[in-house]
C-alpha cells in the first residue's frame, strides 16, 4: 500500500534529482529513501526513475505521480494545519516566501512584532523571484508570500498590503536630476533594471503606461545596491521602489533622487493557497507588515 512516506521521497527525488540530497532533505538515510522508492516502484508496477551512475531521470510516468503526490502531500498539510488551528494562534514552524525587493525591507521590521503577537512562532524565510514563489505556495512548500502585483499568481488568496511607488536615482549633474519627474520627462530614455524575472523589472517599464521607456539592454542588475552603485558611476539611471528608499538603500551613495509624479505603483501583497486553515492568521499577518512599513516610512 502506497505511504505518505514514500510519496515524500518521491517528491524529494523529482527536486533533487539526487539520491543523497533527497535523502538529506527527508532526514533519512541514501538506503532508506532508496528502499522506499523501490517499495514503491513495486507497488504501483511502474518505473518511476532511471538511475545511472551519475544522474537520475524521472521517467514519465514518474514525473507525473509526483506531481499528483505533490498535491496529496499539501492536501495533507492542509488538514494537519486544519486540526493544529484549532488548537490555537498560528504556532509551529512558518515557510515565508518574499521577493528580494520586497524581504529585507520589510521582514526585518515585521520580526519583532511577530514575536509579540506569535510567540510560539518559528519562521522561515525564502527569498526567490515571484514566479519561484508562486510554484513553491501551490506546491506546499510555502505557506504564504510576499510578492508584488501586477503579476499573475494563479488562485491563490490575496491580502494588498500597501503601494510602493518609486523615486528615480540620477547622477548629479544628470540632464533628468531635478526635484520632482513627470513620465513625459522619461520618454525615450533608457533604465538600469533589474535582469528579467524580477517584476520590479516589468513594473519599472509600465510605471508610466502612456510612455514608451525602454531598458538598457547592455547592462542587468542582479540586486538594488548593484543598481545604485552603477548610478553612482554615472553609468545610467534608474527606479527604485518608495519602500526601499524610506528603509535607506541610497544612504551613502552619491546620487540624486526625485519622486515620479503620477507613476503606477506596485502593489504589495500576501498571498496563501485557499484551502489554507490559517486564512484567519495570515490576515493577522498581513496587518503586522502594514505596521512594519508605517515604520520604515516613521524612520
Amino acid at each position: 500500500m502506497t505511504s505518505f512516506r514514500q510519496l515524500r521521497f518521491l517528491v524529494a527525488l523529482a527536486d533533487e534529482l539526487n539520491f543523497s540530497r533527497a535523502a538529506e532533505v527527508c532526514h533519512v538515510t541514501q538506503p532508506t529513501l532508496s528502499a522506499g522508492l523501490k517499495e514503491l516502484e513495486d507497488g504501483l508496477g511502474v518505473a518511476l526513475a532511471e538511475r545511472t551512475k551519475r544522474s537520475v531521470i524521472l521517467t514519465p510516468i514518474g514525473q507525473a505521480i509526483a506531481e499528483r503526490a505533490r498535491s496529496v502531500l499539501t492536501a495533507v498539510g492542509d488538514i494537519e494545519d486544519l486540526a493544529a488551528r484549532s488548537k490555537g494562534l498560528l504556532r509551529g514552524d512558518l515557510r515565508l516566501g518574499a521577493i528580494p525587493t520586497v524581504g529585507p525591507f520589510l521582514i526585518p521590521k515585521a520580526i519583532p512584532l511577530l514575536r509579540e503577537h506569535f510567540p510560539n512562532l518559528k519562521l522561515y524565510i525564502r527569498e526567490e523571484l515571484t514566479e519561484r514563489l508562486v510554484e513553491g505556495l501551490l506546491g506546499g512548500r510555502l505557506d504564504v508570500i510576499l510578492v508584488a502585483l501586477p503579476f499573475e499568481i494563479g488562485a491563490v488568496e490575496t491580502e494588498e498590503l500597501f503601494e510602493d511607488g518609486y523615486q528615480l536615482a540620477t547622477p548629479f549633474g544628470h540632464p533628468v536630476a531635478k526635484k520632482r519627474i513627470s513620465g513625459k520627462q522619461l520618454a525615450g530614455m533608457q533604465l538600469l533594471l533589474l535582469e528579467k524575472g524580477h517584476c520590479l523589472q516589468r513594473h519599472a517599464l509600465s510605471a508610466f503606461p502612456e510612455v514608451r521607456i525602454e531598458q538598457d539592454d547592455t547592462f542587468a542588475a542582479t540586486s538594488l545596491i548593484t543598481l545604485i552603485s552603477m548610478v553612482e558611476e554615472g553609468l545610467g539611471i534608474t527606479l527604485l521602489p518608495q519602500m526601499a528608499v524610506d528603509a535607506g538603500i541610497a544612504n551613502g551613495h552619491e546620487v540624486r533622487l526625485a519622486p515620479l509624479v503620477g507613476a503606477c505603483p506596485r502593489r504589495v501583497v500576501l498571498a496563501w493557497r485557499r484551502t489554507s486553515a490559517h486564512a484567519d492568521d495570515f490576515r493577522k499577518l498581513a496587518e503586522i507588515f502594514r505596521q512594519a512599513r508605517g515604520q520604515i516610512s516613521a524612520a
